[in-house]
């Protein structure tokens, strides 16, 4: 009986102690120890009951019905850890939908889409029409200011799961429009039609100093400007192309080899004089402006051109104010073999590889 009578005094101030009760524990326990008969049993109940309570006592530190539960420490590195600026995304990977969650068959912009309301040129190149002014009989007026829009797109024709090939087909189209020459019909003075089908592959390699080689392609091009006798200029390309990055910063080279045509049959055998076998772009973008700057030309004859282009921040919706300046030679087909100086002022919807 008595042995009973001690197990029920350690289950009442266990039982206290669970439910996190000081004044519970101490009611109990010497509420049980009383009733045992025995004095040196009695008293053991006492002294268990009072250290039990003493122990409870100290870990009570605040009520239970008011104590909050402790929230888990942070690991050391993560309570010390000081969040990191957003990274840009990467300029290559987002022009070449490379990210393996992109959608498979992409369709997006390819070179930079633009309308100049105004392009000004400080020596116009009437020389192509010559014989069509003599055929009339009466000179052509062409005005010195203009108008040139530019049309790009690429669609991604089969690609691997994890993106990093695929094969693209892309059209571009560039035209020089006398809107403001109501004289002679305001015509279409040249448009440059250019489609293309290559393969591109992501190599994702580190060159130091922070620069990475992001893209490789490899392909043929066509450009023509759709003109039949003295007015025809085409020619066909193969091409390679890389694209490094740093940051903000994107570079882009490509070669191309013309390939050959009959004599009888090509419209302009010099036109690598002037446009050389290769092309060099840089892309930067800097608070929701672009710049770029492209620069071709033949070393051997000492003969190209460069562009250079300002594209601003948004100003109403999508549409980017855009100033473009082109010096040299060959800014559309038809000019291939003329020298000039444009400048240009409009709106873009994209700034282009």
């Amino acid at each position: 009986m008595n042995n009973n009578k001690l197990t029920l005094c350690a289950g009442a101030w266990l039982i206290a102690a669970t439910t996190g009760s000081s004044a519970a524990l101490a009611q109990s326990a010497l509420g049980d120890c009383r009733s045992i008969a025995a004095s040196m049993e009695r008293l053991a109940c006492y002294d268990a009951a009072a250290a039990r309570a003493e122990v409870t006592g100290k870990n009570a530190a605040v009520p239970a019905s008011t104590a909050q539960p402790a929230a888990p420490a942070a690991p050391a590195a993560t309570a010390a850890a000081v969040p990191a600026a957003p990274r840009s995304a990467s300029i290559i990977d987002s022009q070449w939908a490379f990210d393996p969650d992109s959608t498979r068959y992409d369709i997006s912009f390819h070179n930079s889409n633009y309308l100049l309301f105004a392009r000004y040129s400080n020596d116009f190149n009437s020389a192509p029409y010559a014989s069509l002014i003599q055929a009339r009989g009466t000179d052509y007026n062409y005005d010195n200011t203009e108008a040139k829009f530019q049309l790009s797109f690429k669609a991604r024709l089969w690609t691997t799961d994890d993106r990093r090939w695929g094969v693209w087909a892309a059209y571009t189209q560039q035209s020089q429009w006398q809107i403001y020459n109501g004289d002679e019909s305001r015509p279409f003075r040249d448009t440059n039609y250019m489609p293309e089908l290559f393969v591109s592959y992501r190599p994702d390699i580190d060159l130091g100093g922070g620069f990475n080689l992001k893209l490789l392609n490899a392909g043929y091009n066509h450009q023509s400007n759709g003109r039949s006798d003295i007015l025809s200029r085409s020619w066909d390309r193969l091409f390679v192309m890389a694209g490094v990055e740093r940051e903000n910063l994107a570079l882009y080279g490509t070669l191309w080899y013309r390939l050959p045509e009959n004599e009888d049959q090509d419209d302009n055998p010099d036109i690598t004089d002037y446009y050389g076998h290769g092309e060099l772009n840089a892309l930067y973008r800097w608070r929701g402006n672009s710049f770029k700057l492209s620069a071709r030309g033949n070393v051997s004859t000492g003969k190209g051109s460069v562009q250079a282009g300002w594209f601003t921040p948004p100003l109403l919706g999508p549409l980017r104010g855009y100033v473009q300046v082109f010096s040299g030679y060959g800014e559309s087909l038809i000019d291939y073999n003329w020298n000039q100086t444009t400048v240009g002022v409009g709106v873009a919807l994209s700034d282009g590889f």
